[in-house]
């Protein structure tokens, strides 16, 4: 079915467009990913969300779309720990890395998934290859302990082709808050732990609303340049998202950038992957605020159902 009648909806600016239900959303996006959908109407379906901003339940919608479109993987032993790694670094060295690999080391299964958006910027997927993690063409059973990373184009082709249409047109799409929210298991109904970051203060309300919609869990901050990693220089404001219900762990950001830890001069792959094998070997220590990330998404992760477990109430972190 097109889509230009959702476009007159959603297509008439700021204050005249109307929000779409979740299975109106569910159905647009269905489309958008299936390939359905031509150039010139894609294009006008990102301009008009990119003016219009999407509300909780259409977010909660295209998750559902995208979500019955994951490949199918058999019963896992443990919830994963996934890592949305879309920003990669312009200022900061891009630490995603070091922390997926810490929670491998504490015998978690991490996925990390991402593409390149800027040329210009370095990549966690550039780091990880750089000490060794080779990665995956196509999303597979992940261990406890282990680390898999992978492009978006291995979870699903037609995501790759939203996220590739900002090239064109110079604007975000639904595809970037998208791939920040998505459990990569969604479609076995296993949970997962989702580690979402935001750059805009008031995307902390809406990603944990449309979390809650989809009785998510999930850790949310302020990442470190759009990034699911604390900022090594100061503790963002965290909120966890518990089988939807939201808890905050920390309301504000603390501390200050007066006391700084060690931190490579530079931003570029070897650089980082130096620094990243230095504090994996202690000699140098983990930066204060990614070893409390660290410690809430442990206190979530083992709160998860495991497999053949029901959900029961959550517990105060």
């Amino acid at each position: 079915m097109p889509i230009q009648h959702y476009l007159k909806e959603i297509g008439r600016g700021k204050d005249g467009a109307r929000a779409l239900s979740r299975a109106q959303s569910a159905d647009l996006m269905g489309q958008l990913l299936d390939g359905q959908v031509d150039a010139l109407a894609t294009g006008a379906f990102c301009v008009a969300m990119r003016i219009k901003g999407e509300t909780p339940e259409e977010m909660a919608g295209f998750l559902d779309a995208i979500h019955q479109r994951l490949p199918l993987l058999p019963l896992q032993p443990q919830p994963w720990v996934v890592l949305p790694s879309y920003n990669g670094a312009r200022k900061l060295p891009v630490l995603t890395p070091l922390l997926a690999l810490l929670l491998a080391r504490e015998g978690l299964p991490v996925l990390l998934h991402g593409c390149t958006t800027e040329a210009s910027r370095t990549t966690s997927a550039q780091v990880l290859q750089a000490l060794g993690h080779a990665p995956t063409t196509a999303l597979s059973n992940i261990a406890p302990g282990q680390l898999q990373h992978c492009s978006a184009e291995a979870l699903h082709p037609g995501l790759q082709r939203l996220l590739n249409a900002r090239a064109a047109i110079g604007l975000r799409n639904p595809a970037h808050s998208l791939v920040k929210l998505l459990n990569p298991l969604g479609r076995n109904a296993q949970p997962a732990l989702v580690v979402g970051s935001y750059t805009h203060p008031e995307y902390a309300t809406s990603m944990a609303a449309t979390q809650a919609l989809v009785r998510a869990t999930a850790l949310l901050l302020r990442g470190t340049e759009g990034e699911p990693v604390a900022d090594p220089r100061r503790h963002p404001a965290m909120t966890a998202v518990l089988h939807g219900q939201p808890q905050v762990l920390q309301d504000s950001q603390r501390g200050t950038l007066a006391d700084l830890p060690p931190l490579p001069n530079g931003h570029d792959v070897q650089a980082t992957a130096r620094y990243t094998e230095d504090v994996l070997t202690g000699l140098l220590p983990v930066p204060a605020p990614i070893a409390q990330q660290l410690h809430y998404l442990k206190q979530l992760h083992a709160q998860l159902p495991q497999p053949q477990q029901t959900i029961s109430a959550p517990k105060s972190l």
